[in-house]
């Protein structure tokens, strides 16, 4: 398969599932996920997922059960919305690139701040 195809076929699972997970998952441990991501492998039988808490909030594991729960239910609605001669096996990850860039955001605005406080300390 061409990488191009490959690309395309995550970008239509991307939106797909995401339009699923908010209207029609209902499992509260799923609560409000961001897709950060998707990757499918080159035959397009296996979507790796990457998901984030939005807001970076939540309890990842418990986010997992629920998605998982729902597995089958999220393949076949895919296979069938995409109109895939196969429908992709989902595997789903916790991306803790999300929580990283955070992290990096809330120590350099704190860097910031105690720079200007130094600035305008009397010499």
């Amino acid at each position: 398969m061409s990488a191009r195809r490959a690309e395309r076929t995550a970008e239509l699972v991307h939106a797909e599932l995401a339009r699923l997970l908010r209207t029609e998952v209902k499992d509260p441990r799923v609560g409000v996920v961001s897709i950060t991501h998707v990757r499918m492998s080159g035959d397009l039988r296996h979507a790796t997922v990457h998901i984030a808490p939005l807001g970076g909030r939540g309890d990842s594991e418990e986010m997992l059960a629920g998605l998982n729960s729902a597995l089958g239910f999220l393949r076949r609605e895919v296979g069938r919305a995409l109109r895939l001669k196969h429908a992709p096996a989902l595997h789903f990850r916790v991306d803790d690139g999300v929580d990283e860039a955070v992290r990096m955001t809330e120590l350099l605005t704190r860097m910031e701040r105690e720079r200007g406080h130094r600035d305008e300390e009397p010499s």
